[in-house]
């Protein structure tokens, strides 16, 4: 055996042993508010399908047209020969959706955070980051040579702070999750943008649990909060709420979007995205420009089940987004609640460390616009009878 083997083995056991291994299950369907696992039919709780749009037949039917209209790829990168005409349809589209000059398009949120800082800054710019930023707007960062400071979740007292000290560097930039997907805490981006105002800041925003379904027509937390205007960039994805399946973008002034587009690496050396994709995402937006429907359902089974599950006696994190954080502190004990749900036709999913803080494990509840009264029920009951079973309430 290989020393690396014998140091992973290890490593392997210690994740085991402290209840903090991920096993992946299989579904056996499409994508939808019920799917099927371990040949058994299931209410599904922990996706990412905010609208219902994933398995949407006119989502479906988009995607088939650009499949059979475009083709299947593109075997190239955008500046050699991958830009269709669809690509730049997308952008446009998301540019007016999200009120910005341009948008350039990634293979992922992870890809267009990973290529925005390094690009954008360098050693005489400082770039000041939420402590709960999601992983991509961390390494992203990192790529970058620029100076780095962080600032407690939503602290804006450190953040004004780190601005006041660092009035000297070239440019400054605040970067933030939108929404803070492990707890549902929509980021105070009607503060940070006044204290950007106040010291000359440019403010970044990934808006990825948020885009299509948050604010009063779907924009995001930028519209939730009043600053989409103020924001100066916006990343985002194509896999969530907007159909599910993949892609990202940045959205941003005609001048950052343009520079982007010569220097940022993750989008000048990878495949423009597929046909199918694009398509398909163009569709979605359009859903959610001309249905508002599905936004006022999406409202009323979040603060249905928000209620019913605080009144069980359970211990959520609060707020009004789709993601419901159900705390339970073990992760030995979140698993089992997650098993024990699952039997009774729910499927969820406990999240521990690193993934959260240690010590803070928990039950992510996604609701879904997708999702009827009688599955909001049947989740309930379930959390009930499984929480009741394990001691947790």
């Amino acid at each position: 055996m290989k020393k690396i083997d014998e140091i992973l083995n290890q490593e392997i056991k210690n994740i085991r042993d402290s209840g903090l291994y991920k096993e992946e299950r299989f579904i056996e369907s499409a994508q939808s508010s019920i799917i099927e696992v371990a040949g058994k039919s299931v209410v599904n709780f922990c996706a990412n399908n905010y609208l219902g749009l994933s398995n949407d037949s006119r989502v479906i039917d988009a995607a088939k047209y650009g499949l059979d209209n475009w083709g299947f790829g593109l075997s190239s990168v955008r500046f050699i020969c991958g830009t269709q005409n669809i690509h730049k349809k997308l952008e446009k589209k998301i540019s007016q959706f999200l009120s910005k000059d341009d948008t350039i398009l990634y293979t992922s949120c992870f890809d267009a955070n990973g290529g925005l800082f390094e690009t954008l800054f360098n050693k005489d710019d400082i770039i000041i980051s939420d402590a709960l930023n999601h992983a991509s707007i961390i390494d992203g960062v990192r790529l970058s040579k620029s100076k780095r400071a962080v600032y407690p979740n939503s602290d804006m007292n450190e953040l004004e702070n780190i601005l006041l000290k660092n009035q000297d560097a070239r440019q400054r930039i605040i970067t933030t999750d939108g929404v803070f997907s492990m707890d549902g805490f929509v980021a105070k981006l009607d503060q940070i943008c006044e204290l950007a105002k106040k010291y000359d800041a440019l403010v970044h925003v990934d808006d990825s649990h948020a885009t299509g379904f948050i604010g009063k027509t779907g924009r995001g937390s930028v519209e939730y909060k009043n600053v989409i205007n103020e924001v100066d960039i916006i990343t985002s994805t194509f896999g969530k709420a907007l159909g599910g399946a993949s892609g990202g973008f940045t959205s941003a002034s005609k001048n950052i979007v343009d520079i982007l587009r010569q220097r940022s690496r993750p989008y000048l050396f990878s495949n423009s995205l597929a046909p199918s994709i694009v398509n398909a995402s163009i569709v979605a937006i359009s859903i959610i420009d001309n249905d508002s429907s599905i936004l006022e359902k999406l409202h009323e089974n979040t603060n249905n089940f928000r209620k019913k599950i605080k009144d069980a006696g359970f211990t959520i994190k609060e707020g009004d987004h789709p993601i419901v954080p159900i705390m339970i502190g073990d992760a030995n004990l979140a698993n089992q609640l997650a098993k024990e749900m699952l039997k009774m036709g729910i499927y969820v999913v406990g999240f521990s460390f690193p993934v959260v803080p240690k010590e803070q494990a928990r039950i992510r509840v996604q609701i879904s616009a997708a999702h009827t009264k009688e599955h909001i029920e049947m989740a309930i009951k379930a959390f009930i009878d499984s929480g009741k079973k394990l001691g947790i309430i």
